[in-house]
């Protein structure tokens, strides 16, 4: 089994194009909707909502958005890597490069939190955020997320 699990094939943007912030959330939250079924507009908004808690930008240029979806029937993962890094209001102040997005439904709990640190995990891995820099291939980026030995 795959280290992430819930990430989709089709959920990989290798070469994302946005200005900021706001578009980013927007872009990934468009195209999630087209694979989980949900409105663009609710998974927007839920992650906006979870940005007013604080940033998902969790340091080294990577953003972690997340939610939790009534309505959703699984964990779902997205990745991006951005074509030019963003102000993302990121715990140490760079800017974000490399979003993944994580959405899960609404009475996951722990599951949601479990997930969350799975990635966080993941994209911890020494040299894998270089290799996603590296790449503009959906396959290969999926391939780097998805196909790595198992950690402890």
């Amino acid at each position: 089994m795959p280290l992430l699990d819930f990430l989709d094939p089709q959920a990989v943007l290798p070469a994302l194009r946005v200005s900021g912030k706001k578009q980013a959330l927007q872009e990934i939250s468009a195209h999630a909707a087209k694979l989980v079924g949900l409105s663009e507009n609710t998974i927007y908004e839920a992650l906006l909502q979870r940005e007013r808690l604080g940033s998902t930008g969790i340091g080294e240029g990577i953003a972690i958005p997340h939610g939790k979806l009534p309505g959703l029937d699984r964990i779902f993962g997205l990745v991006a890597r951005l074509e030019k890094p963003i102000d993302f209001e990121a715990l140490d102040g760079q800017q974000v490069d490399v979003l993944f997005l994580l959405l899960a439904p609404e009475g996951a709990g722990a599951d949601h939190l479990k997930a969350l640190a799975r990635v966080a995990r993941v994209l911890r891995e020494p040299g894998l955020v270089e290799r996603i820099r590296a790449t503009r291939d959906a396959t290969a980026l999926y391939a780097i997320m998805t196909e790595l030995p198992k950690a402890a």
